[in-house]
């Protein structure tokens, strides 16, 4: 049995980790933080367990295994490397930290207290996505010569996200750190290291931070990827492009459908397009990685690394933003 804490209810998707936990027959949630006391006594007595106003006292708790955390961007970088201190195992909300250099202090924290991390990736899980990288490592498009992803709601334009997830230094910044980080993960994972990056935010709302965002990024083999998200967008699908000089693979649309073609393919399915019917099996979800990951030394996919990836896109991107220009990886 897993022993958790939930460390802050300040990101919208803790409230979902918690449901996660309480479905499980093998972790269960002891105690909880938030650096919002009220928020966290409220939260706390809503899932029968005590509240721990200081972070320290938390981590001492012998009834806690692991953490889950939810605490404000700009405070994973503290939370996380005292949970790695105390011993505890790590889930993260994404993106890990704000700048590459905060990571690096994280991983070496993690490194060095030996414990399980996790980051949620979930877009990675997902059976069309893993055929996308299936068919991109088997070469059936060819050389990949571009990359679109796009994942976006309407938060900010209908109004329910919290506004807190305004704030530029708790945030970080806004829809493409956070809604954004799932095209950028999915990008950095297919199309592999980064050589320069562009990108262009705009504030439809008037926030302080943006609420709709894309991002142009340029790999060493002179293909390119298009990130795009938003607060703004109502009935947006996730879409996926594969576009290459053998072929190309569609996954989105009103429809989610997945649609393949390939020159490589024409003795076999002749010239038109393909609906595959065979998808990879999903991967456990970022959460069930992480349970079984401590108990069972069961496979994490998204860890130290890919948290590291993560935010040297969204550190690129920002800059790109605030300085009007192109930025070269790897960052300085």
């Amino acid at each position: 049995m897993m022993r958790i804490a939930m460390l802050s209810g300040w990101h919208v998707h803790a409230p979902g980790y918690a449901r996660e936990i309480l479905a499980r027959s093998d972790a269960r949630i002891t105690a909880v933080w938030d650096e919002d006391p009220e928020r966290g006594r409220k939260w706390a007595a809503d899932l029968g367990v005590p509240f721990e106003e200081c972070l320290d006292a938390v981590l001492g708790r012998a009834d806690v295994d692991g953490v889950v955390i939810n605490a404000p961007t700009n405070r994973h970088p503290e939370v996380i490397v005292a949970a790695a201190k105390a011993g505890k195992h790590i889930f993260t909300e994404k993106v890990m930290a704000i700048t590459v250099k905060e990571c690096l202090e994280i991983k070496k924290a993690v490194e060095e207290a030996g414990v399980k991390f996790c980051i949620s990736f979930p877009h990675r899980t997902w059976p069309v996505n893993l055929l996308a990288k299936q068919v991109m490592d088997e070469g059936l498009l060819g050389d990949v010569t571009l990359m679109r992803v796009r994942n976006a709601h309407n938060g900010a334009s209908a109004g329910w996200l919290p506004e807190h997830f305004w704030d530029p230094v708790t945030c970080g910044g806004g829809a493409m750190i956070d809604l954004g980080a799932h095209p950028m993960y999915l990008i950095r994972w297919i199309m592999g290291e980064p050589k320069r990056i562009s990108a262009m935010f705009t504030h439809y709302t008037n926030r302080e931070v943006e609420d709709n965002a894309v991002a142009l990024i340029e790999f060493g083999n002179k293909s390119i990827a298009i990130s795009e998200t938003g607060f703004v967008s109502q009935s947006s699908p996730f879409t996926l492009e594969l576009h290459g000089t053998e072929g190309t693979y569609l996954v989105g649309g009103p429809e989610r459908s997945v649609r393949l073609h390939s020159t490589k393919l024409r003795e076999s399915t002749g010239d038109g397009w393909v609906i595959p019917t065979r998808l990879p099996a999903a991967l456990p979800m970022p959460m069930d990685q992480w349970i079984r990951g401590v108990l069972e030394d069961a496979p994490i996919y998204f860890g130290l690394d890919e948290g590291i990836q993560l935010t040297e896109l969204m550190e690129g991107a920002t800059r790109s933003y605030r300085q009007g220009c192109q930025i070269e990886f790897p960052l300085d």
